[in-house]
């Protein structure tokens, strides 16, 4: 039974794309929470160590082998770069966020050099304006998400990701060129539409189309050099957030499980970056925000 239960995970970790994503985008809900099918490996080894099983033992070395193969190097510290490198915050602030000062003094704490905010909404936003102005005097803000820089920013505009069906009104996505020292790049912000999931599975349609309009302007970008900086609500294995994953590179270290904030199973807030890389990806504490902000160091090539 366990070297049976051993060959199913290993062929679930090595062959998830293979698993259909009908009924209920079944497989964008298996890549989702890849990463934890390290916990099933260590629960069956220790049921195979208790029944003294050589045949599980052996069967695990599948599971095992893939799982390292796949998530192992994220628990590498990482390459120190240095040189040319940007620090970023990447935080949905969340739009019931009691301390939005705090979160801010939270977020300056960091010494990041760009900031990422979502769901700003309301008086919130001239209090986060206020709060960050001093240490990120140039900032842009496009319904509700926005981007706070210690740089100076220019061609500041809405990133249209609204999927067919949502309401006039809905705008999740702003672009800007940030001019940093080592040279310009284009700063995205994006918050793609929540996934659901039900007994019918796992309800991904909108954040999937909205992912492909943002995929699509990413793609269009003239400027070399691109960071994206988001809750885009789905992990970098899931197969919905391809038209991103396809075309830019993500955290080579470090899990920063990000969502829910009282118990993280998921990063759903990513850094990610063309013709730059993005070295090791962490937390930082808990705000007034049901989402866990994410700090990366970003190398520029």
């Amino acid at each position: 039974m366990i070297a049976g239960a051993a060959a199913v995970l290993g062929g679930v970790l090595g062959f998830h794309r293979l698993v259909p994503n009908w009924p209920g985008r079944i497989g964008s809900l298996v890549e989702s929470f890849l990463p934890w099918g390290g916990v099933l490996v260590v629960v069956l080894l220790v049921l195979a160590l208790v029944r003294r099983s050589a045949v599980a033992l052996v069967a695990l070395l599948l599971p095992v082998g893939v799982w390292v193969d796949t998530f192992g190097g994220l628990l590498l510290p990482g390459e120190e770069h240095g040189g040319r490198e940007l620090v970023v915050v990447q935080h949905n602030a969340s739009d019931e966020n009691r301390d939005p000062a705090g979160t801010a003094r939270a977020l300056i704490g960091s010494g990041a050099d760009l900031v990422a905010l979502e769901e700003l909404v309301g008086p919130q936003v001239a209090v986060y304006e206020k709060s960050l102005a001093a240490d990120y005097p140039h900032h842009v803000v496009r319904g509700t998400v926005g981007l706070w820089s210690k740089h100076p920013l220019s061609g500041e505009r809405i990133v249209d990701i609204k999927p067919p069906g949502i309401e006039e009104g809905w705008s999740r996505g702003v672009r800007a060129v940030v001019h940093s020292p080592d040279g310009d790049l284009a700063a995205y912000v994006a918050h793609l539409p929540s996934v659901r999931l039900g007994l019918g599975g796992l309800a991904s349609q909108r954040r999937d189309e909205s992912a492909t309009l943002l995929g699509r302007a990413i793609a269009d970008e003239s400027v070399e050099t691109v960071i994206l900086l988001g809750d885009l609500n789905g992990t970098v294995e899931d197969r919905g957030l391809r038209p991103l994953t396809s075309q830019l590179s993500f955290a080579e270290s470090g899990f920063a499980f990000s969502f829910p904030a009282a118990f993280p199973v998921a990063r759903i807030d990513q850094v990610m970056a063309r013709s730059a890389t993005v070295g090791r990806i962490r937390t930082l504490p808990a705000t007034g925000s049901d989402h866990l902000p994410v700090v990366a160091r970003v190398a520029l090539e």
